[in-house]
């Protein structure tokens, strides 16, 4: 393991970790020596990263440290680049607008031979027939505040049938289904769960009214139901009807 990726590997470690770690537990972790712990240690003092304790009695990363994005594999700059722009193909605006300034910002600080990478990468996504440039992505950033904030929704829905109707929701998450983004909620008017493909939705509504969490309510219930559809993972109980 190189030195710079072990330094790496010791930061993060001591974060998750949230308590006093000795350099013997730090030293199996990843393979090396008590000594060599030691001096990694000391070397991250020295370059003022916020680890506190000694030799012998163990270490403590102190609270809200974060390690800037600088320490980064070719791979992994191209997963950040084609996540990128599989985000800019299928997302909306204000999700395009976050995944590039977030590339951006992780650009500035990579190393000229890795920010070439990131430039030039020739991995890249196809928007489909039914790209939410169309028209319906001006649903998801809406959607997403709502699951993010925790607060219902009242939307108008138009059902594969034709069916129109209007539901008061409370919405738990949303995943892709190339091409389609499908909604996980609670129905109040079924009083069940059900799924929402968000080009279908015809208005929508967030309201002031914040929900709790309620045992048989939840993402966790949702997900535990029952495979009703074709969708695999987090869209398994039936769609909207």
């Amino acid at each position: 393991m190189r030195r710079a990726n072990r330094l790496f590997d010791v930061i993060e470690y001591l974060r998750r970790a949230k308590r006093v770690v000795t350099a013997q537990e730090l030293a199996r972790e990843l393979e090396v020596s008590v000594r060599t712990i030691y001096r990694d240690v000391a070397d991250l003092q020295a370059s003022r990263v916020p680890i506190e304790g000694e030799a012998g009695l163990g270490y403590v990363l102190r609270s809200g440290y974060e390690l800037p994005p600088l320490m980064f594999t070719e791979d992994e700059i191209e997963a950040l680049v084609f996540g990128a722009r599989m985000v800019r193909a299928w997302g909306d605006a204000a999700f395009t607008g976050a995944a590039d300034a977030a590339v951006a910002k992780i650009a500035a600080v990579l190393p000229p031979r890795l920010r070439r990478i990131a430039e030039t990468s020739r991995v890249t996504v196809a928007p489909g027939r039914t790209s939410p440039k169309d028209g319906y992505s001006r649903h998801l950033s809406p959607v997403r505040r709502a699951i993010r904030d925790r607060r219902k929704l009242v939307i108008g829905y138009e059902a594969l049938s034709g069916e129109r109707t209007e539901r008061t929701l409370r919405p738990l998450g949303l995943a892709f289904f190339g091409p389609f983004w499908m909604l996980a909620a609670w129905c109040e008017k079924r009083e069940d769960f059900r799924t929402f493909r968000i080009e279908r939705i015809t208005s929508l509504k967030i309201t002031d009214e914040v929900f709790a969490d309620e045992k048989g309510k939840t993402i966790e219930d949702f997900v535990a139901r029952p495979q009703e559809s074709s969708y695999g993972g987090l869209m398994r109980p039936r769609a909207a009807d």
